[in-house]
């Protein structure tokens, strides 16, 4: 029997500029996932999908700024969050979480979606954008990347990834920390740890590093490098913003622009941030997402 926990409720309670409503619907038997859902269902819809280690505490500055303009979806993937956890590394893999969050778009039914997506959000993201592109009209890119393999993965990836396998505590707010140039608040601090009260509660955040495919012969590399063959024919809206202090992601931002045929004459942005730009910039984040709905819309309708 496959062991899911699910975090206490009182763990998010009184959690700093987090007051939003909680939404559940179950994904798998049993698995249970958690989403935000703010703004009304008959405008376009903004997806806003999380990475490694946090959860959609992380768009909370975002949220507010954009449900006055569309329909704001910010899930917790398996594994986050205020969603369902299984204690088992193994039960964790790229596909299921691919797959886990393509049942989720499907069974809430979004369409017409303008992805902004960062980090793990990316490599999950852009696989459903290129699965699903009916249901897509938009992407915005973040610190995020579709990896191959062909590329080699810096120091500072290795690094990382060893520090998740062998690091005894785990302090996911210190991981949240070391990827900000400024300084996370002590309560800001503390909403990052409440998904995690234990030990036991890691095991997503865990596996996470390890499942980047950083070989070509890895399974999800190969599926990464179909993915990219599909963005080369993306000609909808495709915008990059990415974090000047991002030292693991900062430069993924060219390929998209070169390669996605979307990406051509958009407003591309290097904003001064860490890895996690949410964290620092949500509020001038938000606005570019207004920014570059409006005009590609206003320039199709022209």
């Amino acid at each position: 029997m496959k062991e899911i926990i699910r975090t206490p409720e009182n763990r998010f309670e009184n959690l700093e500029d987090y007051d939003f409503q909680s939404n559940y619907i179950d994904i798998d038997e049993g698995l249970r996932l958690h989403y935000v859902e703010e703004g009304t269902g008959n405008k376009p819809t903004v997806l806003l999908l999380h990475g490694e280690p946090s959860w959609s505490y992380l768009y909370r500055k975002m949220i507010p700024i954009l449900s006055n303009n569309f329909r704001v979806i910010a899930p917790d993937l398996i594994g986050f969050g205020k969603s369902d956890k299984f204690v088992d590394k193994k039960e964790y893999s790229y596909q299921k979480h691919v797959d886990w969050m393509s049942t989720f778009i499907k069974k809430v039914n979004l369409n017409n979606i303008i992805l902004f997506c960062q980090d793990w959000g990316g490599l999950i993201g852009l696989r459903i954008v290129t699965e699903m592109s009916d249901r897509f009209d938009m992407v915005v890119a973040s610190n995020t990347t579709l990896p191959t393999g062909k590329t080699p993965m810096p120091d500072s990836f290795l690094k990382w990834r060893a520090y998740s396998q062998h690091s005894p505590g785990f302090n996911i707010g210190k991981v949240l920390d070391m990827g900000t140039v400024q300084s996370l608040s002590e309560g800001v601090y503390k909403a990052y740890n409440a998904p995690f009260p234990s030990e036991e509660y890691k095991a997503g955040a865990r596996i996470f590093p390890t499942l980047v495919p950083i070989e070509e012969d890895d399974p999800e590399s190969i599926k990464n490098l179909g993915a990219w063959e599909k963005l080369k024919s993306w000609n909808k809206p495709f915008l990059t913003i990415f974090g000047d202090e991002d030292n693991i992601m900062l430069g993924a931002e060219k390929a998209f622009q070169k390669l996605v045929p979307g990406a051509k004459g958009q407003q591309h942005k290097i904003l001064h941030a860490g890895h996690f730009i949410q964290e620092e910039k949500g509020e001038e984040l938000a606005n570019l997402i207004i920014e570059f709905y409006k005009k590609n819309t206003t320039a199709n309708n022209a």
